[in-house]
């Protein structure tokens, strides 16, 4: 009995499959219909969205454990990509993820978690401590820069469960992102997850990266001078005057501004909770969370004796955390950017491209929550973070065999290049005469 033929489409065909209530993609060559999935995808639409009508085998190994295979026969169309191939990067890419997985380092957690919990809830109770107990205003200062480490370390919990399971259970680990996220630190879950897929899968596109585009405050690339469309926000990244003067000195403000950038991420989770456009998963639950935080941190300043000491309170705590923030921007600020949407067929490259890794000893995992390992990280979200400094090695391997880039700097190195990043949009955005360069003249000129 012979087979069924199979039927094919081209790559351009599929490609006419990427529009809201259109949703077509392609995973090792079969074509899948997920426009219905795309509104239930754990992940977000927007993954979905911003990947449709392309190959997206790469990522959905990143993303997807090996269970997950098994739901796709569901969605398929019938359909084969014509002249599918898979390119000697992405091979060796997908072999070292399955070697990975036979190792069993997707699993092999440790107790990273637990210790990182028993901080957050012993640094929580010196906090408090020191605030109900101590008189002296020394105290008071050192409980709010604890408080600003506790934010830090919840946040990383927050952010490993995002990505994988750190409980024993789903309901467990939902349970430790709605405490870790928006009962300790203020910041919603569903606003971190909803920003942070979109991050990982357009990694430093200027348009489709939501953690690049901070305009009118900072501008890492003068084509945002263009007033350049935000495809993640659905609205034009405005360059005006106002935009133009502040990011003129963006160099000298972006220090400071980091110390308050929590007021912007509290400003976001409340805008995308109480907005009814959207679909939140877990809106109640989150929303819950989030009166939780500001039941007890107001609560907590205000027995303090006196309002200067409520304000110096408040202003260390944030300054403290802000170096998380600065981690963040180190991490891509000073990277090589991209104007458009994601590419399937190039996961390896963009994420090498977009992402730098900050050197430092064993000891310092705790305190960058790993996320050191930028490159790591996003090549493999789902790796435990305790796996992330093993699995370097073979990651430099494998980019020095391809003649990809893999950049580890020391913390200063990275502050010196992401400052100047900032200084050369920065005077570029002072000359009027002078129109927005194409990337390749910035790059050059911004790292020599």
């Amino acid at each position: 009995m012979q087979g069924v033929e199979k039927k094919y489409i081209t790559p351009e065909e599929l490609k006419e499959h990427n529009k809201a209530g259109d949703l077509w993609i392609s995973i090792q060559g079969k074509v899948y219909n997920v426009t219905d999935w795309a509104k239930d995808h754990p992940g977000g639409d927007v993954p979905i969205l911003n990947l449709a009508g392309q190959d997206v085998t790469d990522a959905f190994i990143a993303y997807h454990p090996g269970t997950a295979w098994q739901y796709l026969d569901k969605f398929f169309t019938g359909y084969h990509l014509k002249d599918y191939n898979v390119s000697e990067v992405s091979k060796d890419y997908r072999k070292l993820c399955f070697e990975f997985a036979k190792m069993g380092l997707f699993e092999k957690k440790e107790h990273v978690t637990l210790y990182t919990l028993s901080s957050v809830a012993a640094m929580f109770a010196m906090v408090v401590y020191g605030v109900l107990k101590c008189t002296s205003v020394w105290a008071h200062l050192g409980s709010a820069l604890l408080l600003g480490l506790l934010w830090m370390q919840s946040t990383y919990v927050g952010h490993d469960s995002g990505h994988y399971e750190v409980m024993s259970s789903r309901q467990y680990n939902k349970f430790a992102q709605i405490l870790c996220g928006n009962c300790l630190t203020g910041i919603s879950i569903a606003w971190w997850k909803w920003t942070h897929n979109a991050h990982h899968i357009a990694c430093n596109s200027l348009d489709y990266d939501p953690d690049l585009q901070h305009i009118p405050v900072f501008a890492v690339s003068s084509r945002f001078f263009t007033s350049m469309k935000s495809y993640f926000y659905d609205r034009c990244l405005k360059f005006d005057a106002l935009s133009r003067f502040l990011v003129s000195y963006q160099h000298w403000t972006f220090y400071p501004v980091l110390c308050f950038a929590r007021l912007n991420l509290y400003l976001q989770t409340f805008l995308l909770l109480f907005s009814w456009r959207r679909n939140v998963p877990d809106r109640a639950y989150n929303i819950a969370g989030i009166l939780v935080f500001w039941t007890w941190f107001p609560l907590l300043v205000s027995c303090l004796p006196n309002w200067p000491e409520r304000v110096m309170f408040v202003v260390a705590s944030m300054a403290a955390c802000s170096i998380q923030h600065l981690q963040f921007c180190l991490n891509h600020f000073s990277a090589n950017v991209y104007v458009g949407p994601p590419s399937g067929n190039d996961w390896f490259e963009k994420q090498t491209s977009g992402t730098l890794d900050i050197s430092c000893s064993s000891w310092m995992d705790w305190f960058f929550g790993g996320l050191q390992f930028q490159l790591e990280h996003h090549l493999f979200p789902r790796l435990p973070r305790a796996q992330l400094r093993k699995v370097s090695p073979l990651v430099i391997d494998l980019c020095k065999k391809h003649g990809l880039p893999y950049r580890s700097l020391s913390f200063i190195e990275a502050n010196i290049w992401t400052l100047k990043t900032l200084r050369t949009a920065a005077l570029q955005a002072r000359d009027h005469t002078i129109p927005p360069q194409n990337l390749l003249w910035e790059a050059f000129h911004t790292h020599g």
